[in-house]
């Protein structure tokens, strides 16, 4: 975060008693600002920052890069869930009940040339409700024939 604080204060002011005053006075209150917004500082100093159960509790601050890059990011990955699905209905088998299922095995093959990120995003499939498998975790080989269902 830019402050403008100075290394040093200009040749002018320095000549004088009162100009390292003011110099002095001008770094320490852009200090002051920048350790408001500093979340390491203690308490004391820092402004209102929000507390457990607030809206705003745990988010980035609105318009800051860091919430860019995190909406960025959950689209990302809304688009790679819903890519998953796709080819879960186009590769799985219809089940009686009219389920979709495929083994880990076979979808781990054939996503592979899409992403290298299968099994994380079967997770955030499973976690919305839109899987179905056993286990917390597949690996590749061990977990060849569990069966992952697309749920409706």
């Amino acid at each position: 975060m830019e402050t403008g604080r100075q290394s040093k204060p200009p040749e002018d002011e320095a000549a004088s008693v009162k100009g390292l005053t003011q110099s002095w006075q001008k770094w320490s209150e852009d200090h002051k600002d920048y350790q408001k917004h500093n979340p390491f500082t203690s308490d004391e100093v820092m402004a209102s920052r929000p507390e457990w159960g607030q809206e705003d509790y745990g988010r980035p601050p609105e318009g800051s890069h860091t919430e860019r890059r995190g909406k960025e990011a959950h689209s990302h990955i809304s688009r790679e869930v819903t890519e998953l699905c796709q080819i879960i209905r186009e590769l799985g088998h219809r089940r009686e009940d009219g389920k979709r299922e495929i083994e880990f095995g076979t979808l781990f093959e054939h996503y592979v040339s899409i992403s290298n990120k299968l099994v994380g995003v079967l997770l955030r499939a499973r976690k919305q409700g839109l899987v179905q498998f056993e286990g917390e975790m597949l690996w590749q080989g061990k977990d060849d024939r569990v069966l992952i269902s697309l749920l409706p």
